[in-house]
């Protein structure tokens, strides 16, 4: 498998992975011509959910279907543990308070320029934080695939963002609970602190169902 910038590795399809098969479907093929036939010379297509949803696997895999898109992760935009700390906010990771959302609003708005080259920071998983420079843009890249947790939330200044297309991923609560409790005890939690990350990623998930816009599309 290949390791990631943000820790996670290629996955492989299960009897409860949602996108098996799906882009063998008129539904999945549908959706891969919707994006390619967005007009524009650069257009920017939002993938959001709650944490578990699967937004991170399905953004990723429609840039491996688009030969002009690249992908661009909100969580480069964590802020630093030693801020959190100093904020009282380090359990809190993941919560809306502790994104640089202005930071990713300004990239946003410097991705809609068609044809220039865009920096941005990507999210180191395993060492937990993010790294400067580490993702680009380049001038050929038509769609720019944005994913995270809080991209049509109806609060500034993530509702000033613009977006050609948005797709928002709805899975009931327990089947998010099930998935997040195994994604962190495969990263080799104890039973307290999975316990934790969960109810902290829970709380997140609400907030993100009861806060967020509609979306164009509803994902699988």
């Amino acid at each position: 498998m290949t390791a990631r910038v943000d820790g996670t590795e290629g996955r492989r399809p299960s009897s409860r992975d949602p996108l098996q098969g799906y882009f063998d479907t008129d539904e999945g093929q549908a959706l891969i011509r919707r994006i390619a036939d967005l007009p524009g010379r650069r257009v920017l297509v939002a993938v959001a959910g709650a944490p578990g949803s699967g937004k991170s696997t399905l953004a990723e895999a429609l840039v491996a279907r688009l030969a002009d898109a690249v992908l661009v992760p909100m969580d480069g935009f964590h802020l630093d543990d030693r801020v959190l700390a100093a904020r009282g906010l380090l359990a809190r990771k993941g919560a809306v308070e502790t994104f640089d959302a202005d930071g990713f609003a300004a990239l946003a708005a410097r991705l809609t320029q068609p044809g220039r080259e865009v920096v941005f920071p990507l999210f180191d998983r395993l060492r937990e934080i993010a790294i400067a420079g580490a993702g680009v843009v380049e001038p050929a890249h038509r769609i720019v695939v944005l994913e995270g947790n809080y991209l049509l939330l109806d609060a500034a200044p993530w509702n000033r963002v613009r977006y050609d297309l948005t797709i928002g991923l709805p899975v009931p609560e327990a089947e998010l609970r099930r998935r997040l409790e195994a994604r962190w005890q495969g990263l080799g939690k104890d039973a307290a602190a999975v316990q934790a990350h969960l109810a902290n990623d829970l709380a997140n998930a609400r907030l993100v169902t009861k806060g967020s816009r509609p979306a164009d599309l509803s994902g699988p």
